[in-house]
């Protein structure tokens, strides 16, 4: 399994808000700090927001936030909500020429490998990510005052 750039920079860009203590952030402050292109923040956004994961506030000092505390919040509702057909089925493989093989396949291989990948990334949380990065600034700060 490969997560595309986009769900790559949603996550990236999840766990970034989930940090700010501000009530919201701009995708302008995103981009800057991410260095992600805001127009390619806009397109994540949008697909985000129509996932119910995170909310726009308007106005001078608005921006996004999320909907969620990142504790209730998944590795896999991030990638889901970004990702064209992540966990599609698996396109069948020999079904007309070899029904049991096509069969053997689903049962023993594809559909496993699909429910372990998804148990995997619903397992994990946003704050997951907040807490590794915390440990990840820790250790450089640390190393930078040796």
């Amino acid at each position: 399994m490969r997560i595309s750039t986009k769900g790559r920079y949603a996550l990236a860009a999840v766990t970034a808000i989930a940090r700010t203590t501000e009530d919201s952030i701009s995708l302008s402050q995103l981009s800057t700090s991410l260095g992600i292109s805001k127009l390619y923040l806009e397109q994540v956004f949008s697909l985000l927001r129509k996932g119910g994961l995170v909310s726009s506030i308007k106005g001078p000092h608005g921006g996004y936030k999320c909907t969620s505390t990142p504790s209730k919040l998944t590795i896999w509702q991030v990638v889901s909500s970004v990702e064209n057909g992540l966990l599609d089925p698996t396109e069948p493989t020999v079904p007309d020429s070899a029904p049991d093989i096509e069969l053997g396949l689903k049962t023993v291989v594809f559909t496993p490998l699909d429910d372990a990948v998804r148990g995997f990334l619903e397992s994990i949380t946003v704050q997951d990510l907040l807490d590794a990065s915390d440990a990840q600034r820790s250790e450089q700060a640390y190393m930078q005052n040796m």
